[in-house]
């Protein structure tokens, strides 16, 4: 299904969509998508206008067998099938030696996060500061260890000029590549190794939504069914807020 222009709608049309696609693609990688450790759960974010996410779990059950071994046939690695995206970026090794020594995993409820899923809102793009929010939160997991995939379907605006993969990775690493006015939209998703790297995908209103990578090590990922899971959402939007978004009033 070819991705929509959310701007002809309000904030609110647009927070009832991400809410549902939330749950759309956290019930697509439990369903059999993930090697069995690992598992997904949305979470509320209770300060600001900031988006739920998704969190991809491995549980913490004290063995002693390496993530690798766990992770089965339902893994890709990244060195056999690199992800398939437009720009591959890597910070240097000096610059981000800064920040090496800083906490690798987080734990919630017993069980360690290893990447989070987020859909950004209109509300993390309003102002200057909820950028500079978002991307210090987007910061924070990367220096923890935490994987990301961001998923922005919203044009950049002026506190976002290039949009979030850029402004996030100018924020803390270097120059990268961001959105055109071709292609206003951006995918992007990060893995934490000795260094992070970024893979980035710009996408135009009308073109389907690619699948992209979730890591769930800094060397194997999943592919999250981006395209699927938004048509299943898509068409639980009320017919008359269709006719507004495709320009059938």
């Amino acid at each position: 299904m070819p991705v929509h222009d959310w701007t002809r709608v309000v904030a609110g049309n647009f927070h009832d969509f991400h809410q549902t696609w939330i749950a759309a693609i956290r019930n697509a990688l439990n369903d059999g998508r993930m090697p069995d450790d690992y598992y997904a759960m949305a979470e509320q974010v209770a300060e600001g206008p900031q988006p739920d996410v998704i969190a991809l779990k491995a549980r913490s059950d004290g063995s002693s067998a390496s993530d690798v071994e766990k992770l089965g046939d339902r893994a890709i690695a990244v060195l056999e099938h690199p992800p398939r995206v437009k720009y591959t970026e890597a910070q240097e090794r000096e610059i981000y030696a800064e920040s090496a020594d800083r906490v690798a995993v987080y734990h919630a409820n017993g069980d360690r996060i290893v990447a989070y899923i987020e859909i950004v809102s209109p509300g993390n793009k309003h102002s200057p500061m909820e950028v500079k929010k978002f991307i210090e939160k987007c910061n924070e997991a990367l220096e923890r260890g935490i994987h990301l995939l961001i998923i922005d379907i919203l044009p950049p605006g002026k506190h976002d000029p290039r949009g979030i993969h850029a402004a996030l990775w100018n924020y803390r690493y270097s120059e990268s590549h961001g959105v055109t006015a071709d292609e206003p939209l951006g995918l992007s998703a990060y893995r934490v190794d000795d260094v992070p790297y970024a893979y980035f995908q710009p996408l135009a209103v009308g073109q389907p939504l690619p699948d992209m990578p979730a890591f769930l090590t800094p060397m194997h990922y999943i592919n999250v069914p981006l395209d699927p899971t938004y048509r299943e959402t898509y068409g639980g939007v009320p017919e008359r807020w269709k006719r507004v978004i495709e320009r059938r009033e």
